[in-house]
């Protein structure tokens, strides 16, 4: 069984002016166990969107969305967030590290929304990031590259079947995008989780075997 599989997912929105969009009409797409893929979309094309919905943090006009064969579409919003805990770690764009929290204190957050913490492993995958010096440091006291190792082993702290990263390179120079891109995969990969990366950039993409564009996959951004 795929750890992702979607099917006549739908997705709207409706303007100020009463129009309604859509946005996500996708027929059908599935991720395998440890497969790592990366979505191509141009901003605002709909990938953060996409994500949102996997993650059950939006919820879809239709279709269906299975994790581990559960159907995150037929969930009340506690049931979405219970399945998230459990399955799926989320990179954000934008970090969304906590400012008044360490780096070890950010980690241990997240595993206490998975219904539990380990300080031992909170330690150890903050090392693997290369931040066993800057547990004690606020986000404000790191680097931008050091808040996204932070964002990484957050959403690694729960063993997570899925890794969602959203643009998760979009705030860093070239050289630490690459090397942040490195490190997600070696992550996964090592952990056996399925990586679903969404980008616009092309040096991004080129580093991974399989690369999907979300227009190929969306019949929404044809309509």
């Amino acid at each position: 069984m795929p750890i992702l599989e979607i099917s006549d997912l739908r997705k709207s929105y409706t303007s100020p002016g009463g129009e309604s969009s859509l946005v996500i009409d996708i027929p059908r797409f599935s991720l395998e166990r440890g497969e790592q893929i990366a979505l191509q979309g141009e901003s605002g094309s709909g990938k953060t969107t996409l994500l949102n919905l996997i993650a059950g943090i939006l919820k879809a006009d239709g279709g269906r969305i299975l994790i581990e064969g559960e159907d995150m579409c037929s969930l009340p919003e506690s049931g979405r967030d219970r399945l998230r805990a459990g399955n799926i770690g989320y990179i954000f764009q934008t970090f969304n590290l906590l400012q008044g929290y360490t780096a070890l204190e950010n980690v241990m957050l997240g595993m206490v929304f998975g219904g539990g913490s380990d300080n031992e492993f909170a330690l150890s995958i903050l090392g693997r990031v290369g931040l066993e010096d800057r547990i004690d440091h606020k986000p404000a006291q790191l680097s931008v590259g050091q808040q996204q190792r932070v964002a990484l082993a957050r959403a690694l702290a729960n063993r997570p079947r899925l890794v969602l990263a959203d643009e998760p390179t979009g705030n860093l120079d070239i050289r630490n995008a690459g090397a942040a891109v490195d490190l997600i995969r070696n992550i996964c990969g090592e952990s056996g989780a399925a990586l679903l990366l969404v980008s616009h950039d092309r040096n991004v993409l080129d580093k991974f075997e399989r690369v999907e564009t979300l227009s190929g996959i969306n019949r929404g951004l044809n309509n």
